[in-house]
């Protein structure tokens, strides 16, 4: 039995895991944004001051509140409620990572004090760098920058000709 459910587990982790760095190359440039446009001074310097276990605490919110998200999207989904689901899990997902990204970002130093939280980050970095390593993470990248970058060609296009048509009215 042990055989068995081995190799259905690591795949299993490797499946929640890629969801997640799928997930993060989103929440990551979202959390940056916030960081650098939203001005919480007094909520920011006070989760700095916090020990390494009250920021361990803290850190931790998000990912218990918010995990459950995942289960509730299944459930919309295997009921016929695709849409629902899906909704749910992106807006959950994103959500969990944005806050889970500015919180580690605040409290990564006193985190790190932590040997268990610090053996940890060191194996999930590793995991990581193996995932980004892959043939198929390269892949999902390259198809990535190309759907973003016909994003941005489309936008300008569309950009471009609402222009033209508000200076061909003037």
């Amino acid at each position: 039995m042990k055989r068995i459910l081995k190799p259905i587990t690591y795949v299993l982790a490797a499946i929640y895991f890629l969801v997640d760095a799928v997930f993060m190359a989103v929440a990551g440039p979202i959390a940056r944004w916030i960081g650098r446009h939203l001005e919480f001074r007094r909520l920011r310097a006070w989760i700095r001051s916090l020990p390494p276990y009250p920021s361990l605490a803290l850190f931790s919110v998000p990912v218990i509140m918010l995990e459950p998200v995942k289960p509730v999207a299944a459930y919309l989904t295997a009921t016929g409620q695709v849409l629902s689901g899906v909704v749910t899990f992106i807006v959950g997902e994103l959500l969990k990572l944005v806050l889970v990204e500015r919180l580690f970002h605040l409290t990564r130093d006193k985190l790190m004090r932590i040997p268990a939280f610090a053996w940890a980050y060191g194996k999930y970095a590793a995991a990581k760098a193996w995932l980004q390593a892959t043939e198929a993470w390269r892949a999902v990248r390259a198809v990535s920058r190309a759907v973003r970058d016909g994003v941005v060609r489309a936008r300008a296009r569309l950009v471009n000709g609402f222009n033209k048509l508000a200076t061909s009215r003037d």
